[in-house]
């Protein structure tokens, strides 16, 4: 069966008329700009004020469109479990990521979207697992021995940023990509800055305008790598996705492939260097948890110098407790947009096709009733016993159904070999009096780049 027999049909969404959505509780803000700035401001707040005054479904204006949000752990379910089909993260995520990351694996709808998910799987099966674990571990031990030997004040994010990009770099490209590697990064910050720029337009001067020439240059890179890959048997993420095949045995094409490799960078990276600042942040503002994890990581007696195993990994059930409390604190995607492809109907309100409707993990984690004093950072909320009473989408820092995050396995690797280096070399405080102050939208970072200070253990 060909990929062309089974993709998605191209079908149009046209937001509904905004007297049809009139009956939906809701405030659309200032003509023109909406509630755009009130929610840029305090995102967390904003959802909040306005699910006190209308409930867990309104009408909000933002972005320079008409849109729905729906509340809670049912509406997470709704939306991102979707056996019926009902919602497009094609249409739902296109307007903010379609001109950077065009065909990236969340951009992509039903039939169309499995299939690509079943050939990029095999990156993430058990072999090349192992393989990008040994290059993760190699780059984290050696960036965290640098740190330790410059003990004192830091600003974490940019340093984090850094780190998760040359591992991005390294696990995902390979070794040795020689001197094109920083060129390549550029672009990617650029592509990613762009991607939530004010200005849509790739206007001379502007963010957009930097995104558009750094994707141009991935693309030319990544095309003009594709044969020497397909040539050699590389164990990189990219090396696989060159070997990688549909069902009837066919490669994916060249563009599938730059499209793929181009989100999946930006997804792995940008993620991840906010959910391990929030961790960070956590133990550094809670030093009794910093030293129940480093008691567990010491209890693995392995060597400063000894990689990390699968093993290793497995024997962190706390740092991992402690890596989903700090994503329930501040998911790394604090709001998905979807549109809905026919009309639905959701806590007694009917919605149109065409209608823009998003769910809020950072509302839905902060809920009292699901969450008591949801402020408080608390990784027993993650033990065996006291998930099985909760709701099954009441967490969603992946997002869940189809569309639930390839790279979950990933991240969690990558976050418990960086809290085994970490931990075992240093401790974390913040500065007396410092609080660090957060922007949340579009993702979670500290907008001071979070001062820490550092000490060897």
């Amino acid at each position: 069966m060909s990929m062309q027999s089974v993709a998605s049909p191209a079908i149009t969404l046209n937001p509904p008329k905004r007297n049809l959505l009139s009956h939906i509780p809701g405030d659309e803000g200032w003509p023109v700009i909406g509630r755009t700035l009130a929610i840029l401001a305090d995102p967390k707040g904003e959802v909040e004020r306005m699910a006190a005054k209308y409930g867990p479904v309104y009408r909000s204006r933002v972005l320079g469109e008409t849109s729905i949000s729906v509340l809670g752990p049912e509406a997470n379910e709704l939306l991102l479990f979707d056996q019926a089909k009902l919602f497009s993260s094609t249409h739902g995520w296109g307007t903010i990521l379609g001109r950077l990351f065009p065909r990236g694996l969340m951009l992509l709808d039903f039939d169309e979207h499995r299939l690509h998910r079943r050939a990029l799987s095999v990156a993430f099966k058990s072999g090349p697992m192992k393989s990008y674990l040994a290059a993760l571990d190699a780059g984290i031990s050696e960036r965290v021995t640098r740190w330790r030997q410059l003990p004192g004040p830091m600003l974490f994010y940019p340093a984090m940023k850094q780190l998760t990009l040359d591992l991005a770099a390294t696990s995902f490209l390979g070794e040795g990509i020689g001197p094109e590697v920083d060129e390549i990064t550029r672009a990617f910050v650029d592509m990613v800055a762009a991607s939530v720029a004010p200005i849509r337009q790739p206007w001379p001067g502007t963010q957009m305008a930097r995104g558009v020439k750094g994707r141009a240059r991935i693309v030319a890179y990544f095309s003009e790598q594709i044969p020497i890959r397909r040539a050699k048997a590389g164990e990189d993420l990219f090396s696989q996705l060159c070997r990688a095949t549909h069902d009837d045995g066919a490669l994916l094409s060249t563009q599938d492939i730059v499209d793929h490799m181009s989100f999946l960078m930006m997804a792995a990276h940008d993620t991840l260097t906010s959910s391990l600042t929030s961790f960070v942040a956590a133990l550094a503002a809670n030093p009794e948890w910093q030293q129940k994890l480093r008691d567990e990581v010491m209890a693995l007696g392995a060597a400063a110098d000894e990689p990390t195993t699968f093993d290793n990994l497995e024997a962190m059930p706390l740092s991992e407790m402690a890596f989903k409390e700090a994503m329930r604190m501040k998911p790394p995607v604090p709001s998905i947009p979807r549109r809905a492809t026919r009309d639905f109907s959701f806590n007694g309100y009917a919605i149109p096709a065409g209608t823009l409707v998003a769910v809020n993990p950072l509302f839905t984690h902060h809920m009292p009733e699901i969450w008591p004093d949801p402020e408080k950072f608390d990784p027993m909320r993650f033990t065996d016993e006291a998930q099985r009473g909760r709701h099954r989408f009441a967490w969603v820092p992946f997002g869940g159904g189809a569309h639930m995050c390839l790279g979950l396995h990933f991240a969690y690797m990558q976050a418990k070999c960086f809290a085994r280096h970490f931990l075992q070399n240093l401790n974390v405080s913040l500065e007396p009096g410092y609080t660090p102050d957060w922007q949340m939208w579009p993702i979670p970072k500290p907008r001071d780049g979070l001062r820490v200070v550092l000490k060897a253990v």
